[in-house]
């Protein structure tokens, strides 16, 4: 049994700039009113740690999914603005979900996201409709707020 929060779904209400090595999104830019995030990681302390971050960073994280198939329904069913998406994930390649995601240009924003720096990612990284890719141990409110604003 999956851990309350975990797609799942536990909705909760939570802006802060860096440097992000950014991707070409698909539709041009993003022009966001609302701030509602699903986190996507198959590593639960990982998702803790961004939902408390990004919760006091102004963002609404409306919920977490711990692979790509709980993502897919995730987005489905609670419709986020953005979506926190880790690279590697044990059911799918988080660059091909991020293409999926962005695919008909209506879906949410997606931030990629891994502890391997991008230069390891290959070359769809830059192709994949992403908004942009902040490393792990970059990931602040700051960094996705100033990708989409």
């Amino acid at each position: 049994m999956r851990p309350a929060g975990v797609y799942g779904v536990r909705l909760v209400a939570a802006g802060v700039r860096l440097p992000v090595w950014e991707c070409a999104p698909k539709g041009g830019t993003i022009g966001l009113v609302s701030r509602r995030i699903l986190i996507v990681d198959d590593h639960a302390g990982f998702r803790a740690s961004a939902r408390r971050m990004l919760e006091a960073g102004g963002f609404d994280v409306v919920g977490e999914a711990d692979g790509g198939a709980a993502a897919r329904s995730a987005v489905r069913d609670l419709a986020p603005d953005m979506v926190l998406l880790d690279v590697q994930l044990p059911d799918a390649n988080g660059i091909d979900l991020a293409a999926r995601l962005t695919d008909n240009g209506s879906g949410p924003a997606v931030i990629l996201t891994s502890s391997r720096p991008s230069d390891q990612l290959g070359p769809d990284l830059a192709t994949c409709g992403a908004l942009g890719f902040i490393p792990k141990d970059e990931l602040t409110a700051s960094a996705i707020a100033g990708l989409i604003e």
